[in-house]
């Protein structure tokens, strides 16, 4: 398949600039295993799954990854922080007119970076302050909202742009499914008997970047770190064995577990993926998929399309636009059956 196999028309006025006014009040569209569509709402997950089944959730926390400085020169330089790699060092993506070589500083009002060289498309730079680069972001961060989203984040941005169970900083993109669920939700979910699990996908800035390449097979997958506990292997184990579903809630569970499974048999303990999951694979761990709208031409179109079925999905997309849902991270969700 191609890259414009997987194109959709979407009016700008459906891109959410906004969260819902609750979490949980987000329109729903659910993909049935028979094919069917229903327009549904998010607060009605507890009595669309199933009392067997599994929800996992990335715990993932969003990191003040996006910065603003100066070059010696004065020029100016837009930096997006892709990875910290240690108390000092760091991946990035940088704005700047001129790119920076080896040795090269970067000013942020009283701080100092160092370029350290490249790696591919990002480059690798050191905080020279005191304290780690933690530290550094959360003085001198801001917050990375998504490129569709034009508004500067604000105070409604920093709680909403997070999960209400984010607990391990690293992400510089919110896992969105998440987004979703707020402790009414969990708890009616657990009133109805279905189990929640959490793993760790630090959702990288790749997640935004457009495909170079029309054909598929030329695609160079971003790379992204995850970690699975004991408990969520054997969440997973004891759901098998009782006969329910593992519902993953978002792209990047969906990815983690795959990964996981394809790496290792699903064993415990962390990892790097660059797995792109297109139309033919064979899914081995995931059997429902909760998830937000995603960009055309994307990289998560391509795995929610290999998940739910090319035709069906496509078909649910243009169904979305002409009910006039609500798009990308900020947006509307889709429950995918497959059984």
């Amino acid at each position: 398949m191609r890259k414009s196999d997987f194109h959709y028309e979407l009016p700008d006025e459906l891109i959410a600039q906004h969260p819902a006014a609750r979490r949980s009040a987000s329109r729903l569209l659910h993909l049935q295993a028979g094919g069917n569509l229903a327009d549904r709402q998010v607060r009605e997950l507890p009595e669309l799954l199933r009392p067997d089944d599994l929800l996992v959730f990335n715990d993932t926390r969003v990191i003040p990854a996006r910065l603003f400085g100066r070059k010696p020169s004065g020029g100016k330089v837009e930096i997006l922080v892709e990875r910290v790699l240690d108390e000092h060092e760091f991946l990035a993506q940088l704005g700047v007119s001129k790119k920076p070589q080896a040795g090269g500083l970067v000013e942020i009002g009283e701080d100092r970076l160092t370029v350290l060289g490249r790696d591919d498309d990002l480059f690798r730079l050191r905080y020279e302050g005191p304290g780690t680069v933690m530290d550094f972001l959360q003085r001198a961060g801001r917050l990375p909202l998504p490129p569709y989203i034009t508004h500067t984040p604000d105070g409604e941005d920093a709680e909403r742009y997070q999960t209400v169970f984010a607990q391990n900083p690293g992400a510089v993109a919110a896992p969105t499914a998440g987004l979703h669920f707020d402790e009414e939700l969990l708890a009616a979910l657990r009133a109805r008997g279905l189990r929640t699990a959490t793993l760790t996908l630090h959702v990288g800035a790749g997640t935004f970047q457009p495909l170079r390449v029309d054909d598929l097979s030329q695609h160079r997958m971003h790379s992204e770190r995850y970690a699975l506990s004991p408990a969520l292997v054997q969440a997973i184990a004891d759901t098998r064995a009782r006969g329910g579903r593992v519902v993953a809630v978002g792209t990047t569970v969906t990815r983690a577990l795959e990964s996981a499974a394809v790496q290792n048999g699903l064993q415990p303990g962390e990892g790097e993926t660059r797995l792109f999951i297109t139309p033919g694979y064979k899914f081995a761990v995931v059997d429902a998929l909760l998830t937000n709208f995603h960009l055309p031409e994307s990289t998560l179109m391509m795995l929610v399309s290999a998940f739910g079925g090319y035709e069906r999905l496509m078909a649910a997309y243009r169904h979305a636009v002409v009910q006039r849902y609500r798009f990308f991270s900020y947006g509307d969700a889709m429950l995918i059956e497959n059984g």
